[in-house]
């Protein structure tokens, strides 16, 4: 990465809303998306096709299409299938950048003053210049505060980095191309157009995120570029390329995101409040869960704003945003089940709750829980399960459990009871639960409890990560109950 002339075609990747993984086949990808994915490839990952006398060989029957395509889907976060699947077309046909994602960078530039100005050279014709600034102004906030940066608006002399909104071809040898796609770019710290950034004159940026691009995501994450930092591996970073535009998001710096700048300039002289958000690790002995529940064929554990989804046929499994796959489901999530007979998730936070069909929340939600007949003294629900085969629900709050019949849509009588009661051995509260192949499972903090239901007892106790294929670094902490 040397030299200020490297220019940074910022990525900003939504992750798809796409259909979990399917209970029934999925539909083959056209030879149109096999040819789109093949040009993906190429100019993103090195991908080089065969190509014969009569006609170039698309897709599978390409010599390491599914090798590039795999390595692609690592990048991101997916399920890496080696297949063109659903959500990884999504992911390449969204947004993002001009750069490589396999080209290997040098030395990151930087900046030597401490003191950076900026200028406005025009502005976004739908947006008020005030509101520009005041936007652009907290996006600096952000990294002024971990490193000992300050940033300094001018108005008529030339500064340290210009900001821009530009149409199509704007002479810096990376034209924008329209509504979608590339979104912006930036340049590395250095004289002349280092450090400069540009956004696309066509998006519809706007202040907030109910719709079109939020304009303080992209200004933070561009910022950084200015800043001299690369993307960042780090799914819960500013700096990671395929970066989250949820509407009830909160635009933090990650903890990945402090060292790095902090490696580049150094520690602010004010102390934080708090320390910035880590992104949680799945095979960490520590790690605890704020819900889990069945989706179709897979289980989904979630955790703040991220989740992991598991199955069999997964290689690998990743950890992605929560509104990856559901758009408009806050963060830090209570409780969640899946009720497989009407196809229908419901999400639980606080006193609300959302019901999500085809991945879109229904109409007229959130609703207040006690739609399910809790009375006014429960506030929250810690945890929930669902039994098909009687289609009742089973919710956990504090000390007690209740049973709901998903058919008749009211508690059943004779609740609520202590869990200790019900559920012999497993103590309370609860931060997670799911029914899954005749047997409960109970997660406590970092544990979790495997409860029998035909003994009505607990038979098991293991990490609560365990799920995540992380059991052959953490056997020897979990013991079987006899």
């Amino acid at each position: 990465m040397a030299g200020a002339g490297r220019l940074w075609l910022s990525v900003f990747v939504q992750a798809g809303v796409l259909l979990a993984f399917p209970a029934y086949p999925a539909a083959k990808p056209s030879d149109a998306d096999l040819r789109f994915a093949e040009g993906y490839l190429e100019k993103f990952y090195g991908f080089k096709p065969q190509a014969s006398r009569h006609k170039r060989v698309a897709g599978f029957g390409s010599e390491g299409f599914p090798a590039k395509l795999k390595e692609m889907q690592h990048f991101f976060g997916l399920v890496e299938s080696r297949e063109l699947d659903q959500m990884t077309l999504a992911t390449m046909t969204k947004g993002r950048d001009g750069l490589s994602d396999a080209e290997q960078f040098g030395e990151t530039m930087r900046w030597r003053s401490r003191t950076l100005t900026y200028r406005f050279s025009n502005y976004h014709p739908k947006m008020k210049p005030s509101q520009t600034h005041r936007v652009f102004k907290a996006a600096w906030r952000l990294w002024a505060k971990v490193t000992p940066l300050k940033f300094r608006r001018r108005i008529r002399r030339d500064a340290d980095i210009e900001i821009s909104f530009n149409n199509k071809d704007h002479e810096d040898g990376a034209p924008f191309d329209g509504k979608g796609g590339i979104l912006a770019h930036a340049f590395l710290p250095g004289p002349g157009i280092g450090g400069d950034v540009h956004f696309d004159a066509e998006e519809d940026w706007t202040i907030n995120t109910t719709t079109g691009y939020n304009l303080f995501a992209a200004a933070v994450h561009e910022f950084g570029h200015a800043l001299g930092l690369s993307h960042s591996s780090d799914p819960g970073a500013v700096m990671f390329p395929a970066y989250n535009f949820a509407s009830h998001a909160k635009i933090q710096l990650s903890f990945q995101d402090v060292k790095d700048v902090q490696e580049l300039y150094g520690e602010s002289s004010v102390k934080l409040e708090k320390p910035p958000p880590k992104t949680p690790e799945k095979c960490d002995p520590g790690l605890s869960f704020d819900a889990v529940t069945g989706l179709q064929q897979e289980v989904v554990f979630f955790k703040d704003r991220f989740m992991w989804r598991m199955h069999a046929d997964f290689e690998e499994i990743g950890i992605t945003f929560i509104s990856s796959l559901w758009s408009d489901i806050p963060a830090h999530v209570d409780a969640v089940y899946e009720d497989i007979t009407s196809h229908t998730m419901v999400f639980f936070k606080g006193s609300q709750y959302w019901k999500v069909k085809s991945l879109e929340v229904k109409d007229g939600y959130p609703r207040n829980i006690s739609d399910f007949g809790f009375p006014s003294r429960i506030k929250s629900v810690d945890a929930a399960l669902y039994f098909q085969e009687h289609r009742v629900s089973v919710f956990f709050t504090g000390r007690e459990c209740w049973r709901y019949d998903e058919e008749k849509q009211q508690m059943m009588a004779g609740y609520p009871k202590l869990i200790t009661d019900e559920w012999p051995g497993v103590p309370s509260p609860i931060d997670a639960a799911i029914a899954y192949e005749g047997l409960v499972y109970f997660f406590l903090g970092n544990l979790q409890l495997e409860f029998d239901l035909n003994l009505r007892r607990v038979t098991n106790e293991m990490l609560a990560n365990t799920w995540l294929r992380c059991r052959k670094k953490h056997d020897q902490h979990g013991h079987r109950r006899s």
